[in-house]
């Protein structure tokens, strides 16, 4: 018996010999690139630093190799896989490799894209090697629906990655970084080469960390302050002055919304972190709210109903 396969993992050979019996071939349809490297394995499940009480949520499990690695060191695996075939035999190669565990899994047969609901408990962890055509908006939509997620271990294409994890003012720095930091800490926390999967892909990958976080404090909603930073980067090279026109209604607006949120018109979106994004978000909502008021007094707002100073309300 190899090393690997008394660890209760598997390895490149057995990956191929499982696909080979189940009939599977990779699909670039469903992103299958899978991990064919036990050490690779080790190493996700030790940067995911899971407590032995984490539910984890593992999104595109595959032929299982990772799946292996985190089932002895939690108390629940939700497996989500889109592939049918996969699906019904994840439970069989788990009492395989590793029968202790076989009862802390759970397969859930669905498209992550879709998943808004899962069976109780609640995961507070979710570690997986994502397909790459739909990493950043899973990351974020199960951020999103799943608010007793605490951590977040993903490996993803390297440029989405470090999309993911920039700062302000890096080029690679956007919508992907800004909205993550809405929910989370981001950092990257290695890179991964193209060589430990199967079929090998033709980039690098990249893991990324996503420790969760309070949002901004804003009396703007989540979706404002989103819609806020997509039209921001929808003209990344123009002054949010500009870029911001229609989002505000026109530039003048913007203009007057931004000085309100205390940032410079000519400044650009890249240069601004999330919360003052939401900051712009509520300037803009105060306006709106003000507009109303005066609509609704006949022209003036009433001092008992007026915002705070610091907001603009004319203009």
């Amino acid at each position: 018996m190899s090393e690997n396969a008394a660890a209760g993992l598997l390895g490149a050979g057995q990956i191929r010999d499982l696909a080979g019996r189940l009939g599977v071939r990779p699909t670039k349809r469903w992103g299958q690139n899978f991990v064919i490297d036990a050490n690779t394995v080790r190493r996700i499940v030790r940067l995911a630093a899971l407590d032995p009480d984490d539910v984890v949520v593992e999104i595109g499990p595959g032929l299982g190799s990772l799946t292996l690695g985190l089932l002895p060191q939690v108390t629940q695996v939700l497996a989500v896989e889109v592939d049918p075939i996969l699906a019904a035999a994840l439970p069989d190669t788990v009492a395989a490799l590793a029968p202790a565990y076989r009862e802390r899994l759970s397969v859930v047969v669905a498209d992550a894209l879709d998943v808004r609901t899962l069976p109780d408990p609640q995961p507070t962890a979710l570690v997986a090697n994502l397909p790459y055509n739909i990493s950043v908006p899973v990351v974020l939509s199960f951020l999103e629906a799943f608010p007793t997620l605490r951590r977040v271990l993903v490996m993803v294409q390297l440029e989405v990655a470090e999309r993911l994890a920039a700062p302000p003012g890096n080029k690679t720095y956007g919508i992907p970084s800004l909205k993550a930091a809405w929910y989370a800490e981001v950092r990257l926390s290695g890179t991964v080469s193209r060589t430990v999967f199967w079929p090998s892909p033709n980039v690098d990958s990249g893991l990324v960390t996503l420790i969760r976080r309070e949002p901004p404090r804003t009396p703007a909603s989540r979706k404002e302050v989103f819609a806020c930073i997509d039209a921001a980067f929808a003209q990344r090279r123009k002054t949010l002055r500009a870029a911001l026109a229609g989002w505000a209604g026109s530039a003048a607006d913007a203009e007057t919304i931004l000085r309100a949120a205390g940032v410079e018109p000519r400044t650009r979106g890249e240069q601004l972190d999330i919360h003052t994004f939401a900051a712009i978000a509520a300037a803009r909502r105060s306006r709106r709210r003000c507009r109303r008021l005066a609509r609704g007094a006949g022209g003036s707002i009433p001092s008992a109903a007026r915002p705070p100073s610091s907001w603009i309300c004319t203009g």
